[in-house]
């Protein structure tokens, strides 16, 4: 069962107020995978405080790197449940993981960042991680 949305609202809001878009439905997620022209960086947010708690911040820090995705998508797991089936689904063989980062270059998973690359670490160490991967295929 989902938590309720008022737990989670702040968790939504340190996101979409850093510019990401909310995927909430299964047809949003396959709009932004659809797009196959621009890269896109996708957090698969969770209420879990222990890894979620450093991942929504080096999001957020990556975000202010020279060089971005295109685009900036979050989707939460737990809450949105058809939306994140249906991400899940288009990553292709990644096993379900919670929170995690997914850049997508030309509609396809180009780097993935998993649960455990990021439970225990600091945010600016994930962040690092994902500028080194912004500045590999964000170009």
């Amino acid at each position: 069962m989902p938590y309720p949305e008022q737990m989670v609202a702040p968790m939504r809001a340190e996101l979409s107020s850093a510019g990401a878009k909310e995927l909430r439905t299964p047809d949003q997620a396959n709009d932004f995978f659809a797009n196959k022209e621009e890269t896109g960086l996708i957090l698969i947010n969770s209420v879990c405080g222990c890894a979620a708690g450093s991942a929504r911040p080096a999001v957020r820090m990556s975000m202010d790197h020279s060089l971005t995705p295109a685009r900036f998508a979050t989707v939460f797991a737990g809450q949105d449940l058809e939306a994140t089936a249906q991400v899940r689904s288009l990553l292709g063989d990644v096993p379900p993981s919670s929170p995690s980062m997914a850049l997508i270059k030309n509609g396809e998973l180009v780097h993935f960042v998993p649960r455990h690359m990021i439970e225990g670490r600091e945010a600016a160490a994930i962040a690092e991680d994902l500028t080194l991967a912004f500045d590999e295929y964000c170009n």
